[in-house]
């Protein structure tokens, strides 16, 4: 089970001025009365893990009028103030429930569904722990840091019910939807290679240990990974370089990519059959994943997934008789150049979410499938792992996509799950 551990203090937290408050007055819109939606047939909301992209699917899910946002949780005070104060904005009253335990949000009976923006290392337990308490989830990605973990999501889901939409927006996105139908539809030929371009990762010097910020409740924060101690560059925005926290660009921005691959392939439900690659790492300081790198994904029948380091990221498939490429910035380039004439491709970047949010809204509402459930996600993601595994065992990998296990490496095969710290791991 998820539980609790060290927690700040309800003193802490008040002097940081994060008491919720009782409100004073009800606009007419919280009421229904103004021609939105009413509150008894709104989606109540809360939100766990609100910086960086927490902090994007927040505001984009309060900008939808079925929604109704209700409580918010994280573990930086300072983050959690402002996400309170976004919210408050929004409906014009301050009843927003500031929580620093993810539990409080999961123990309310009228919170219908969650979003779940932590760090890669909580993804699982929060997502498993949601689902038992019979929460919806939006969750971003990666859905897993261990294969085995992303197979027990999907199985959670499956057990409980829930509707589970991973945060790779590209699938709801005109631009990259549009180079994912041009190579299923054919008018590339057959298609016999697609490559990722995902960016290098980056690298710093040695980190001095430093005071836990008063503000941050720094154990909450490690969870199940291993304890180490506190240096600023190890937590927000720069964990994903970190090991024990995520897996670097291939499990960053080739959560995405490989997605696309994967769906283009219309190989949604399996993966590759082995991995081989290089890469250079780190050779000292904080971070440890790769920064360069070059892996070669081989399908039962031959077709071929090759992850880059390049820029721009983007996705390219290419077929017997022509190819089609899209970068983040939705720039769709082909050849034949016919493939686009008379095409009117919106560009949007891969910051615009809106789309992706709207389709977790109905499928909360309709119990339909999402478009970005569970398994695809375990499956795209599955890829970002054993590219990462190939590279730091050093050698080819031959894997089994319907039994999800390594067949030529024992020890490759003890490193498809992770122990969670007690008392954060899954059970």
């Amino acid at each position: 089970m998820i539980s609790r551990a060290l927690h700040l203090s309800r003193r802490r937290f008040l002097k940081l001025g994060l008491a919720a408050a009782a409100p004073m007055i009800i606009p007419s819109s919280a009421l229904g009365t103004s021609g939105r939606t009413a509150p008894s047939n709104r989606i109540v909301m809360g939100a766990i893990g609100i910086g960086g992209m927490g902090g994007y699917d927040l505001q984009g899910f309060l900008g939808h009028e079925e929604v109704q946002v209700v409580a918010v949780c994280d573990v930086d005070a300072h983050r959690l103030a402002g996400a309170k104060r976004m919210v408050d904005h929004r409906y014009g009253y301050s009843d927003c429930a500031p929580y620093n335990e993810h539990e409080r949000i999961l123990e309310r009976k009228d919170i219908d569904a969650v979003l779940i923006a932590t760090p890669d290392h909580w993804h699982v337990p929060l997502a498993i722990a949601a689902a038992r308490a019979g929460k919806d989830m939006y969750c971003e990605k990666p859905i897993s840091v261990a294969v085995a973990e992303g197979r027990a999501v999907v199985e959670t889901m499956k057990r409980y019910q829930r509707i589970y939409q991973s945060g790779t927006q590209r699938r709801s996105i005109g631009a990259f939807r549009f180079a994912v139908e041009t190579a299923r539809g054919g008018k590339l030929g057959r298609i016999h290679t697609v490559r990722t371009y995902l960016s290098r990762g980056p690298s710093c010097p040695p980190q001095p240990v430093a005071p836990v910020p008063e503000h941050f409740d720094y154990e909450r924060w490690l969870g199940p990974a291993p304890w180490a101690p506190y240096t600023p560059l190890r937590c927000h925005g720069s964990f994903r370089w970190v090991s024990d926290y995520s897996g670097g660009q291939l499990t960053d921005i080739g959560a995405h990519f490989n997605d696309l691959a994967q769906w283009g392939l219309d190989r949604e439900h399996t993966g590759p059959v082995s991995y081989e690659g290089r890469a250079e790492f780190p050779t000292d300081g904080l971070f440890d994943t790769p920064m360069r790198y070059e892996i070669t994904c081989t399908y039962a029948d031959g077709v071929k997934l090759i992850m880059h380091d390049g820029d721009p990221r983007a996705v390219r498939f290419e077929g017997e008789e022509g190819w089609v490429s899209v970068d983040d910035d939705g720039v769709v380039l082909a050849e034949p150049k016919s493939i686009l004439a008379g095409q009117r491709i919106v560009r949007q970047s891969y910051s615009y979410m809106t789309g992706h949010h709207t389709n977790f809204l109905e499928c909360v509402r309709t119990r339909a499938t999402p478009i970005a459930p569970p398994e695809v996600a375990h499956r795209s993601t599955t890829i970002c792992h054993l590219g990462n595994l190939c590279l730091r065992r050093g050698k080819r990998l031959e894997w089994d996509p319907v039994a999800e296990r390594v067949t030529n490496d024992d020890a490759a095969n003890r490193m498809l799950e992770r122990a969670g710290r007690w008392p954060w791991g899954v059970s």
